[in-house]
């Protein structure tokens, strides 16, 4: 299976089970689009007939020569030989939890999943009882695995920071009895940053997420308190000094775009100009019935922002002015493994979450969802038949995602989305999926321009850039 396409004067092709990705000149690119896996040694005459009148028969002949020896050298029409580990890892260990710390938020983001942070369950905040049972269920469940991930979440988890400090100071005192190494990340609106929070973020968080959307006008659009001011001028500059005192640990600015912000390259530049070089924004999860939500017919205006902000990329990058886009991140090199590239980010199965009431749940767009809970820390209760439901949750049991070319990169799209707009964790959500894509050509096309420049090295072998030129 390949996918070809051409963007920003590139020709490119990705060969789907090998991950190798090659830049085309004009004449392969065309001989390619009348080549399939029976493609053998000697070029069909049709072919040469077909392309005579565009180019030299020289260069089309070399050009299926080259792309004939790709495909023996397995980097073309490769075959299928992920299949035999979809149903791997069905008993794979809890190895990370996302805490909802707090049922409650200081915002009433007009766009907030969480029902403007108290998942439709009513405001409370966790308990320091619960949140120890959370730890201790995650070592029970975590088997040999050292290192575990835990995300104190919300609703807004500074409201709840004494337990956030406690909870993190109970792991700590299990890590060496256990043999387990816990690494935090807290995501946060920035409302009641200070010093004294800042300070335990940047010891004890390995990931800090700082929630905005950009532009003033158009963060205070959507994020206001409860009383419907903005909360702009509140925020930035407390994430400015907490990131400049970050060092090198890592953080992203995390922002959503809406209908109102489709020019959202704006946006990503805007944050930029602030101090911050890790970035991302991503389109709403909301019902289609509202007007600021992503609809399908918004999406050539999304994919023409989406490669307008790739170019961007790469002019500033060439111009040594570097900035990361999240959703532009991918690793041709090396990649994930292959249980991951099937399954993604392990919700339900690698990966729960915990209410401040000690619910579970596969994650935590799940929460409130009573057909999805887990079970309880308090009753210990475990639903492994759900766990198995998720872990065989995979890009082969997924119908539309089985013939997909993307399907290695976004692992059969979020479980939760599929859900939430398809009523069915394996029936993937068609816009999400099409805006998934657009952002895997353009994290290509990127690579292939930055190696073009001499700013990325390619490399030999599989998941790599090669060029036919």
């Amino acid at each position: 299976m390949v996918h070809t396409y051409q963007m920003g004067g590139y020709n490119i092709c990705l060969d789907v089970h090998s991950g190798a990705v090659h830049v085309l000149d004009d004449v392969s690119y065309q001989v390619l689009q009348r080549c399939d896996e029976t493609m053998g040694p000697e070029m069909p005459p049709e072919l040469l007939k077909e392309l005579s009148a565009a180019f030299p028969q020289e260069e089309v002949e070399e050009a299926y020569q080259a792309l004939y020896e790709l495909k023996e050298d397995g980097l073309l029409f490769s075959p299928d030989e992920y299949a035999q580990f979809a149903d791997m890892m069905t008993k794979a260990p809890v190895k990370a939890m996302c805490i909802n710390i707090s049922h409650d938020c200081n915002l009433r983001c007009e766009y907030c999943f969480a029902a403007k942070g108290d998942f439709g369950q009513g405001r409370c905040l966790m308990p320091l009882e619960t949140a120890k049972k959370a730890i201790d269920f995650l070592i029970a469940h975590s088997g040999t695995r050292r290192n575990l991930e835990v995300d104190f979440f919300g609703g807004e988890p500074l409201m709840n920071f004494d337990v956030v400090k406690e909870t993190v100071a109970y792991a700590r005192s299990l890590e060496q009895t256990y043999n387990k190494n816990f690494r935090f990340t807290i995501t946060t609106n920035g409302l009641l940053l200070n010093e004294e929070n800042m300070a335990f973020i940047n010891r004890e968080m390995n990931n800090v997420v700082l929630s905005l959307d950009g532009r003033k006008e158009v963060n205070d659009r959507l994020r206001v308190t409860p009383n419907g001011k903005g909360c702009y001028d509140v925020i930035v500059p407390k994430y400015q000094q907490l990131v400049a005192s970050r060092g090198e640990k890592d953080y992203y600015i995390r922002g959503t775009f809406t209908k109102y912000n489709l020019d959202f390259t704006q946006d990503v530049l805007h944050m930029h100009s602030l101090g911050f070089e890790q970035l991302s924004i991503e389109p709403v999860v909301s019902d289609p019935k509202l007007p600021y939500s992503i609809k399908y017919e918004d999406l050539p205006r999304v994919f023409e922002e989406y490669e307008r902000l790739a170019q961007t990329i790469i002019e500033s990058r060439k111009k040594g002015d570097y900035f990361n886009f999240f959703h532009f991140m991918i690793d041709l090199n090396q990649g994930p493994c292959a249980i991951k590239r099937l399954r993604g980010c392990g919700c339900g199965n690698e990966y729960v979450a915990v209410t401040p009431q000690g619910d579970i749940y596969p994650c935590h767009q799940f929460v409130g969802h009573d057909e999805y809970k887990m079970g309880s820390l308090h009753d210990g209760t475990f639903d492994t038949n759900m766990k198995q439901e998720f872990a065989r949750a995979n890009v082969y049991s997924k119908e539309n995602c089985r013939d997909c070319w993307a399907k290695f990169y976004c692992s059969g799209g979020c479980n939760a989305n599929n859900y939430q707009y398809e009523g069915d964790i394996r029936k993937s959500h068609r816009t999400s999926c099409e805006l998934e894509k657009k952002r895997l050509e353009c994290a290509i096309m990127i690579k292939a321009a930055l190696c073009e420049a001499g700013d990325e090295t390619p490399c030999d072998g599989e998941d790599c850039i090669s060029s036919c030129l």
